[in-house]
């Protein structure tokens, strides 16, 4: 780098842009980005990015510099640079690039760390360790505890716009992707340690080193602000809309709930239920909220079938303490009684009060003894079901010695609640909307419906995907299927399955890919 002839003194507080010098949100921080090894090109847009976020960033180097920030030098070779330029910077910090990109990206100047201070050429300590996972999501234990964040929401926004966008492809890539860095035991500090891991493409790495070394994705922000994306994700909010007819109706010019309501649209039951419903569904429901929920489908089925059992299935069952809805998994421990269970469970909640809508479908699944198991085109499977929207009355908080008093307590304040259903016309209602998914399944199968209602998504894409290419087995959530051996491989329990594929048995716990 041509060396600094001479310095300029800068005010302390104010930025020299060229046109007039702007105050800053954080004056007692200065900064000076080195260009060697950095180029031209690359310092003045870090430099521009910075000031946009209120750092001050000096163009020269000057005494009132706090913050030296350097990319890929050694401490030696920016104190060697400096006492090139003529020394007299004794307190100044020396950075990595990495503590620059971190405060942007937090929008303050972050704590330093040692990973953020420039290492000495000798006995810096040992070198960062390349990381290794499995090539597969069901090899992995994903817990909730994510080390990399930033970059997992980012690549999984670029997941959802593709889904939204009808490009599975795209969708599923990202979401490996982003399933192998949640499954990192910590956090990335180098794009090095990366080389080698499974499932990583191009497009995905190109998204992390944008992250890494700029703070944010260009791709993904302008994804964020898209008019179109934004449109997908408020119409496919809508209870009973998919992608599909989100994009016709964004074609017709429906962008908004408001624009959607005044267009004439036919509506079917569903949607018109999820619109009138759409704020509620659209809060995360708690976990306490799905115990409530819970004890009531419990009285539900004891009442009408006793010895059945029922157990909560989805992220709650992986840990999570929010979701999206709630779903339960049916049963009885003697087959074929849980025939003709759900239509009776369905009238028990509908005459309590607790349904706003739903809609049953039969079980329309045959096992094939010839041919193995009967699959249908998409992945959905085809136990006896009931989609639902519940009203849970909202209850006052309680201790654990009256939670067995919910059910009653919620019967008793459906019975007593005469507001109406429209959430508009009773902002202070005294209940809630929650999406509610009920499931009935046979014995036989109750194990492959738990493995598969309990997800992640990926996680159970990634099973099939296993069983089918490397043992050549047919997984669906009634049953296994051994194409080479034409048999089913019967399972009692989840740890049976994972053996009849050849894996290790990992917990819901850990199946959060």
């Amino acid at each position: 780098m041509v060396p600094l002839k001479r310095r300029k003194l800068v005010p302390t507080g104010a930025v020299n842009t060229g046109t007039g010098p702007v105050r800053t949100k954080f004056p007692h921080v200065v900064l000076f980005l080195l260009e060697r090894k950095m180029g031209t090109s690359r310092r003045a847009f870090l430099s521009q990015l910075g000031r946009r976020k209120g750092f001050q960033v000096e163009q020269v180097l000057s005494e009132s510099v706090t913050h030296i920030i350097s990319e890929s030098n050694t401490r030696e070779e920016v104190t060697a640079w400096l006492d090139f330029q003529g020394g007299g910077q004794a307190d100044v910090l020396l950075l990595d690039i990495s503590w620059y990109t971190d405060s942007i990206r937090a929008g303050h100047p972050v704590d330093i760390l040692d990973r953020h201070r420039l290492q000495d050429l000798q006995g810096s300590g040992p070198e960062v360790a390349v990381f290794s996972v499995p090539s597969y999501a069901c090899q992995r234990r994903t817990t909730l505890e994510n080390h990399n964040t930033v970059l997992t929401d980012a690549l999984s926004l670029l997941a959802e716009n593709a889904e939204l966008s009808d490009e599975d492809g795209r969708g599923v890539a990202f979401r490996r992707a982003a399933a192998v860095l949640k499954a990192l035991p910590s956090a990335v500090m180098s794009i090095s340690q990366l080389s080698g891991l499974p499932c990583l493409g191009e497009h995905s790495l190109r998204v992390i080193k944008d992250i890494w070394e700029n703070g944010a994705s260009s791709e993904v922000e302008s994804t964020k602000v898209s008019e179109r994306f934004k449109a997908l994700k408020v119409l496919t909010g809508i209870f009973g809309v998919g992608a599909k007819t989100a994009d016709r109706w964004i074609r017709e010019g429906i962008h908004d709930l408001h624009q959607l309501q005044n267009s004439g649209q036919t509506l079917n039951r569903a949607q018109q239920a999820g619109l009138q419903h759409y704020d509620d569904i659209n809060q995360p429901v708690t976990k306490a909220e799905a115990c409530a929920i819970e004890e009531i489908v419990e009285k539900a089925v004891s009442s009408v079938l006793p010895g059945a059992q029922i157990i909560l299935t989805g992220g709650f069952r992986r840990g999570k303490q929010t979701g999206h809805d709630v779903d339960f998994l049916i049963t009885h421990p003697e087959e074929g009684r849980e025939v003709g269970l759900m239509p009776k469970v369905v009238s028990w909640l509908e005459a309590q009060g607790f349904l706003l809508y739903q809609k049953t479908t039969r079980n329309s699944y045959l096992e094939s003894k010839a041919d193995g198991p009967g699959r249908p085109p998409s992945n959905m499977d085809r136990f006896e079901r009931c989609l639902s929207i519940f009203k849970l009355p909202k209850m006052e908080k309680q201790g654990a010695k009256d939670s067995q008093n919910v059910t009653e307590n919620c019967l008793q304040a459906n019975q007593k609640s005469d507001e109406p259903e429209c959430p508009e016309a009773a902002p202070d209602r005294r209940w809630r909307a929650v999406r509610v998914d009920l499931v009935v399944s046979p014995i036989s199968q109750f194990a492959f419906a738990l493995l598969g209602w309990t997800g992640s998504k990926l996680f159970e894409r990634e099973l099939r995907r296993w069983a089918r290419y490397e043992k050549g087995m047919s997984l669906s959530s009634h049953a296994l299927y051994d194409n080479n051996q034409r048999k089913y491989l019967r399972a009692s329990s989840e740890e049976e399955i994972f053996a009849h594929l050849g894996l290790e048995f990992i917990p819901p716990s850990e199946r959060n890919a």
